[in-house]
């Protein structure tokens, strides 16, 4: 069958032929549906990660290139703080795509596994900016009012977390989903890119026996070695950016 025909949006580019779509969305469809007993659950979860899937199977936004410069940016926290890429350089840097309300995040935040590796990691002295780059009156998109109340009940223990409502930052850096994770070495170089673990799904049964790329990326890279899987699939939530 031949590939959807989309028009174009900035940055992305339609990559997967529809018959391989479909064959995603129906392996994880299958998944959700014999995976959690309440049947109020079932359609709710279902409704949200279908509607993920079909995005992220049309449409790809190309990152950078592990092993290339970072794009620098600055963007406001949710206190109005600037942050900027480029005032940590000299340090490793943790960028991660974030939306309250994608299962696949609550899946690490409901469990404190993203909280956690974000204690563990700051505590080391990396920087840890998770970002929202949902647009206005999308899922996930988050006022700075908003965001401070999200940071609070859930005890993120990030250095900030970052506002991209325009989603400049988001498609700079080629970020499709929630969560979608990105490492920068000292050097302002990429040196992982992609998702947080390796198993793609929103049951937090599932972190135990998963590998955690960012965590082995950041213990590999804090030893001197060279990180010995620099790019995984990204998986979760399709980020909503702003319409062009």
């Amino acid at each position: 069958m031949s590939a959807q025909v989309i028009a174009p949006v900035p940055q992305a580019t339609v990559v997967f032929p529809l018959s391989f779509a479909n064959i995603l969305i129906a392996r994880k469809l299958n998944y959700l549906t014999t995976s959690f007993s309440n049947p109020f659950m079932n359609k709710k979860m279902t409704l949200t990660v279908f509607t993920s899937l079909i995005a992220t199977a049309i449409f790809a936004l190309e990152p950078p290139p592990v092993g290339s410069a970072a794009p620098d940016f600055s963007l406001p926290d949710a206190k109005g703080e600037t942050h900027s890429l480029s005032q940590y350089k000299g340090k490793y840097v943790v960028l991660e795509w974030f939306n309250p309300e994608c299962p696949f995040v609550k899946k690490h935040y409901g469990t404190d596994n993203m909280q956690k590796l974000q204690k563990e990691y700051t505590d080391k002295g990396v920087v840890w900016l998770t970002i929202d780059s949902n647009a206005p009156g999308t899922e996930g998109n988050l006022t700075p009012e908003q965001a401070q109340k999200v940071a609070t009940s859930w005890k993120t223990q990030q250095t900030a977390l970052l506002l991209d409502p325009d989603g400049k930052v988001g498609r700079a850096f080629g970020a499709k989903n929630t969560p979608n994770m990105v490492i920068i070495n000292p050097d302002g170089k990429i040196a992982y890119e992609g998702a947080i673990d390796s198993k793609a799904t929103p049951n937090p049964a599932d972190i135990p026996s998963s590998t955690n790329y960012v965590k082995a990326a950041l213990d590999q890279s804090l030893a001197g070695k060279s990180v010995s899987t620099p790019q995984t699939k990204p998986y979760g939530c399709s980020v909503k950016y702003k319409s062009s």
